[in-house]
């Protein structure tokens, strides 16, 4: 069975609440349900922390069982050399997510401790970027 872990950093905790006109009205717990409903033969871990080292240490937990990492590291995208630093160390690969297009957005958004060092990044579909990502893992599977 393919596990896939989802990491989601700062204020992800919010969705459905924070500026639903950037990012939408539906909760991450509703969206993640729905995930698993649609796609029962994949064993998915989540996991949310407004903290930098909880996701730093969850990174190095499932870096080396899991067969894809879904992350969105949220503002500490253009922050944190540590959790860069922990998505090269690792051998699970991992897929950079925003859900909005943070290239439309403040000048601050566009710079990424995280892209050199991932898989790929997808930004800008909304929580489809998500599936986007489990998509490519499941695609590399074939």
């Amino acid at each position: 069975m393919t596990r896939i872990a989802i990491i989601n950093g700062p204020n992800i905790n919010l969705l459905g609440k924070r500026e639903p006109e950037i990012y939408g009205a539906v909760s991450f717990d509703a969206f993640f349900k729905n995930l698993q409903d649609n796609y029962p033969n994949i064993q998915f871990s989540y996991f949310q922390s407004n903290i930098e080292g909880e996701i730093i240490d969850k990174l190095q937990e499932v870096g080396y069982t899991y067969d894809g990492i879904i992350l969105n590291a949220a503002a500490y995208t253009h922050t944190s050399v540590g959790i860069g630093d922990a998505v090269k160390a690792i051998k699970t690969p991992v897929i950079e997510v925003h859900i909005s297009n943070v290239w439309a957005r403040e000048s601050f958004r566009h710079n990424s401790y995280i892209s050199a060092h991932a898989k790929g990044v997808i930004a800008g579909f909304g929580l489809q970027s998500y599936e986007l990502a489990l998509l490519s893992f499941l695609d590399n599977k074939k």
